[in-house]
């Protein structure tokens, strides 16, 4: 499969070395046409204010019809872009996944912290109970709301800080700089079942 990382700011190369590391195909993607050529796409951390300048209007609505149709993770700032709700400064979004989130929930660049949440297997189609997770938060936001539609993946403390709805997933945390690769496992596993229900 191959797998888009939206390189247009913010650290791509550690999602590429990830998902390299998983046996994907990567493209860093910096033009808007490169969108016909993948899979699935990450959209990295970054600013997500920054993300909607350099993407420009074209990009933009480029990119709002592939999160429609293909598999999207998003981390960090990421996720501010594809919530359907952005606050501490109301933004344009993708709307994709119907969330409330709140920009720099957790404080400034020097508030960040590694902490251990928890992994809800279920939502990986698993059995196990529940599992210990690392998370790494830098600047991170925080979901305020989860809609009737969207299922949590991960928590920490009681907040919820992966979440999934239909194709797309979202991340306050940045799963790429963890030694524990099963959020970014359970993305390719949601591309390969969409790749397998589209044959």
């Amino acid at each position: 499969m191959k797998i888009g990382v939206l390189a247009l700011q913010g650290d791509f190369n550690a999602h590429r070395l990830r998902l390299e590391e998983l046996g994907a195909k990567v493209v860093l993607v910096k033009k808007p046409a490169q969108l016909d050529e993948i899979d699935g796409l990450i959209i990295p951390g970054g600013e997500s204010g920054t993300f909607l300048k350099l993407l420009g209007e074209d990009g933009f609505e480029k990119l709002r019809k592939f999160v429609r149709l293909k598999p999207t993770f998003g981390t960090c700032a990421g996720a501010i872009l594809l919530a359907a709700e952005v606050e501490n400064q109301k933004q344009a979004g993708l709307g994709a996944i119907d969330i409330s989130i709140r920009r720099n929930a957790y404080g400034r660049q020097l508030d960040s912290s590694i902490r251990e949440g928890k992994l809800l297997h279920a939502a990986l189609n698993q059995k196990r109970a529940d599992s210990p997770l690392e998370m790494v938060f830098i600047r991170a936001p925080k979901i305020e709301r989860v809609g009737p539609g969207v299922e949590v993946m991960a928590t920490e403390g009681t907040d919820p800080v992966a979440v999934r709805q239909g194709r797309t997933m979202a991340a306050t945390f940045h799963p790429e700089l963890s030694n524990d690769s099963r959020i970014n496992q359970a993305f390719l596993d949601l591309v390969r079942v969409d790749q397998d229900s589209s044959d």
